[in-house]
């Protein structure tokens, strides 16, 4: 067990000190427990080192908004444990981490494991939703529906203890880190520097997981150069916890043979013999479609010296309204409204919403009360959405709505209140 300071993360040992070290990094609402029933295989042959998230298994609740910054605050606490070269496997957020210091600090890792890991999590507005509805919920709606994302049907119908035991993992976890970490899953996305990852890389992944399935590994396989994939019959999204067994073979496997001695500057350990037998993994795959790298906005200065402030503004806006209203918006601008939307995305999202004079909460209340002044209630439908996006609970916009009904006149705030319920209603509620 461990101290923890703001910028480490909780962690414990298992396994004989002087063994190379095997970071295990968990999925989002689990703590290290997932990984229980792989730890008495693995300290056979490795010094197992697993990690909680910030506000999970009782981890001090400070919460981290990127996988960048998880990563970075594993790093620091294995650089004051001493260990300078690892191999690591991680699970869904545990293997967005994974593949973060695989492209970020690739000498530090001697082999890579992704379990039900993608290269980008759904879409940020799906992560987002899940942020608004814990914060007006709280994380009993993820609990009750854990077991359906994270298992079979049949598993959890002959393992109700098992079941609820994960589950009960999810009720203690802190609200705000879990909401923090959908964030981080929200804008991950490497889909564009997969071929940058040069080391051995076993992507595992349940035949059944309908979270980050085949389709997801089978597009990190074809993007990594030396990957190969496991596909586990009869698991879903939480693959160890479902078929230890069979996790536990294909990691022992991997991380037997595919271990990259240390760099010079380092004392990591070398590669250790693999047991006489064990499963047979697919051999090496090859790209299967070229996944090509994602254009980067170049900001075009414009006259003064000043950047285009368009791609910042999309940026914003996107974040704020989220990729369906704005990919509807974009999609429906033609020859008469295209010029339009580009000065509200360049303007309104690129000039003002950036500025650093107020936070987005406080731009979402002046907003509302401003849409409720001018009587533009369909304005409010979309922006009363963003702003839970933005971090307002229902409560603090009835607040905004009731100041508006003294400044603005009874009969505009009641037309806003009508407005902001049903969507209120409509994002809070948890989804069956």
């Amino acid at each position: 067990m461990s101290e923890t300071p703001p910028k480490t993360l909780q962690y414990r040992f298992d396994g004989p000190e002087d063994a190379p070290v095997l970071v295990l990094g968990p999925s989002l609402g689990t703590t290290w427990h997932m990984w229980d029933r792989q730890i008495p295989d693995l300290t056979r042959h490795w010094r197992v080192l697993r990690f909680d998230l910030p506000g999970h298994g009782g981890a001090p609740a400070h919460p981290a908004g990127s996988v960048t910054e998880l990563a970075e605050r594993l790093l620091v606490t294995l650089d004051i444990l001493g260990v300078q070269h690892f191999g690591y496997a991680g699970c869904s957020i545990g293997g967005a981490i994974g593949a973060e210091l695989a492209l970020r600090h690739p000498d530090r890792i001697a082999s890579l494991g992704l379990v039900a890991a993608s290269p980008r999590f759904g879409t940020a507005d799906e992560f987002r939703q899940r942020g608004v509805i814990v914060r007006t919920n709280g994380l009993e709606p993820m609990a009750a529906t854990a077991p359906a994302r994270w298992f079979t049907h049949g598993f959890a119908a002959a393992q109700p203890a098992i079941v609820e035991w994960a589950v009960q993992m999810v009720r203690t976890t802190d609200p705000g880190c879990y909401i923090a970490a959908c964030e981080a899953l929200a804008a991950f996305d490497v889909r564009a520097e997969l071929g940058r990852i040069g080391i051995p890389t076993l992507v595992l992944v349940g035949s059944e997981d309908q979270v980050t399935g085949p389709a997801e590994a089978r597009t990190l396989v074809a993007g990594i150069p030396d990957a190969r994939l496991a596909l586990v019959p009869g698991a879903s999204h939480l693959a160890p916890v479902e078929q230890p067994a069979a996790v536990t073979d294909l990691l022992v496997r991997h991380f037997s043979t595919a271990w990259q001695a240390a760099p010079a500057s380092t004392t990591g350990m070398q590669a250790i013999q693999p047991p006489p037998v064990m499963p047979v993994i697919s051999a090496p795959v090859g790209p299967v479609a070229e996944i090509g790298p994602t254009a980067q906005p170049v900001a075009v200065p414009e006259q003064g010296g000043r950047p285009d402030p368009y791609e910042a503004g999309l940026k914003v806006r996107r974040e704020v309204l989220g990729d369906a209203h704005v990919d509807h918006a974009l999609a429906s601008a033609d020859a008469f409204t295209d010029d339009f939307q580009e000065l509200i995305t360049r303007y309104a999202w690129g000039e003002v919403w950036t500025r650093e004079g107020l936070d987005r909460r406080t731009r979402s209340c002046v907003t509302l009360t401003a849409l409720v002044a001018g009587g533009h209630l369909d304005e409010l439908a979309f922006h009363t959405r963003a702003a839970l996006r933005n971090g307002l609970t229902p409560a603090e916009i009835k607040e905004v709505l009731i100041q508006t009904a003294v400044y603005c006149g009874v009969p505009a705030a009641n037309s806003a209140f009508k407005v902001a319920q049903a969507v209120i209603q409509e994002e809070t509620t948890p989804q069956a």
